[in-house]
């Protein structure tokens, strides 16, 4: 490895062939490809390992993601990537379609290729695409596609749990780049906070944030499916404990534009002013979710993509665990609590749950939920430092 005009760059030679077969030595900018995982706190995980590439092969080197398209909203404003290229193998557009991808990759060959998901279909891109190195988890009968597999600790057949976070740091490691803290980021535009200045404005004229007054967001997203939902009436019951205890407090549902008519229901069921929701903003871009979560005083939130963005700005959180093994979503969270019910069923990791009692939500009472929420706050409030993530097991 090399450098030129401050460039990082690789001698490419018969003797390295992950670099392709050349008949004469050349020097090339190291171009590293990273595909990316399709949903929204998997996605979010992979920064830290991101990070990682960046800070290792400097400004030097070309980073290219392969992502969904609404996806680059995401990761705006943070500048580790030079390129994107719209995938989306689920999508019927043809131009985020699995054979646009390929050709784009084709079109100036990866000399690396960071495979996050564990798909057959991401190894299958990347093999298509031209990409020299091919680095992934050898699962899914996807080991012959990759060049550098890694395998999975296992006990027995069964694969050990990691999170996103994780497991991406195991492909940078395997690179050569040193492992980083598992310290999830993102950055906001000044659009996204102009446009989050403009609906405080309207939402509570005159009110400003404070530890005394502070801002709570709700999100109970729930697209991975219903059985990680907590429920509006949980989430109103939450609302008013909180307002007799913060009268001065505000609150603000977050929604995603599928899940407007809950967000909406919510509010109306509280019928109180210092209670909003997004569900009329005409647009819910990606860019307001992130200024939101990070504005919040605290988020209360189901295991979902928003607790992972609120995660990337340090703000403090409440997670309410469902059906979903907690270290999945490990990273390292400060200011976190994260409360699950101990059940012989759970994590069960379904999408509907099969005994049909959603006993593992249910249980996580309003009351705990409330006292982890004042606990969380008067920590942040009075030490105003990071301490550490806490899992709470309710029996």
């Amino acid at each position: 490895m090399g450098m030129v005009s401050g460039r990082v760059a690789f001698v490419v030679s018969e003797k390295t062939p992950y670099l392709g077969m050349a008949r004469k030595e050349r020097l090339v900018p190291m171009h590293i490809a990273i595909i990316l995982p399709r949903w929204v706190g998997d996605l979010v995980m992979s920064t830290p390992m991101i990070r990682a590439v960046r800070q290792h092969f400097g400004k030097g080197a070309k980073l290219t993601a392969v992502v969904k398209p609404l996806f680059q909203d995401v990761l705006a404003g943070t500048n580790w990537f030079d390129e994107f290229i719209a995938y989306d193998r689920h999508s019927k557009k043809q131009e985020s379609s699995f054979q646009q991808a390929a050709s784009a990759l084709r079109s100036d060959r990866p000399d690396i290729a960071l495979l996050v998901p564990n798909s057959l279909s991401s190894a299958a891109l990347a093999w298509w695409g031209g990409c020299r190195r091919r680095v992934g988890y050898a699962r899914h009968g996807r080991r012959f596609l990759l060049t550098d597999p890694l395998f999975p600790i296992r006990d027995g057949w069964q694969v050990e749990v990691m999170s996103t976070a994780q497991h991406s740091m195991d492909l940078a490691e395997q690179i050569g780049i040193p492992r980083q803290p598992l310290e999830l980021e993102l950055a906001t535009l000044p659009k996204d906070e102009e446009l989050m200045d403009s609906l405080m404005s309207q939402f509570f004229e005159g009110w400003t944030q404070s530890n005394s007054q502070p801002l709570f967001v709700f999100n109970d997203n729930a697209a991975y499916g219903p059985a990680k939902s907590w429920g509006g009436e949980r989430f109103v019951s939450l609302a008013r404990q909180l307002l007799h205890s913060y009268p001065d407090g505000r609150i603000v549902v977050h929604c995603g534009p599928g899940e407007r008519d809950d967000a909406r229901s919510l509010e109306l069921s509280l019928n109180d002013s210092r209670v909003r929701s997004l569900a009329d903003v005409d647009k819910l871009p990606f860019g307001l979710s992130k200024a939101l979560l990070r504005r919040a005083s605290i988020v209360i939130t189901t295991d979902s993509g928003p607790r992972h963005i609120a995660a990337a700005f340090r703000t403090p959180t409440v997670v309410l665990h469902g059906p979903m093994d907690p270290r999945l979503g490990m990273s390292d969270h400060k200011n976190l609590i994260e409360l699950r019910k101990e059940l012989p069923c759970s994590p069960c990791g379904q999408r509907i749950c099969p005994l049909e009692h959603h006993d593992c939500m249910v249980g996580l009472s309003v009351d705990d939920v409330a006292h982890a929420t004042g606990e969380l706050l008067d920590m942040v409030s009075h030490m105003g430092a990071a301490h550490p993530s806490n899992l709470e097991n309710i029996e």
